[in-house]
């Protein structure tokens, strides 16, 4: 029987394309939690809130909550190698 650590192809560029996924992840939750609040102080400057103020912050917010729902999920494989290794 074959060593599958001998002929699996190097993990650096699944390590790579994870961290790639999770940083582009974190900017884009970033990003959300910036435009909600940027909104949120413009609709709430006037004191005033109109049908379009709060249609504007519904769907930014419902924009956002989708976006924490793509986390990217670590690789099967990945989880497995983490936990042989401890």
């Amino acid at each position: 029987m074959t060593n599958p650590t001998t002929t699996r192809p190097s993990d650096k560029p699944n390590y790579f394309l994870e961290n790639l996924r999770q940083g582009i992840w974190f900017f884009g939750v970033s990003s959300w939690l910036f435009g909600i609040t940027d909104r949120s102080i413009a609709c709430f400057s006037d004191g005033y809130l109109s049908a379009l103020d709060i249609t504007q912050l519904f769907t930014a917010s419902f924009f956002f909550v989708s976006w924490l729902f793509l986390k990217p999920m670590r690789s099967v494989e990945q989880m497995h190698k983490r936990m042989n290794e401890s």
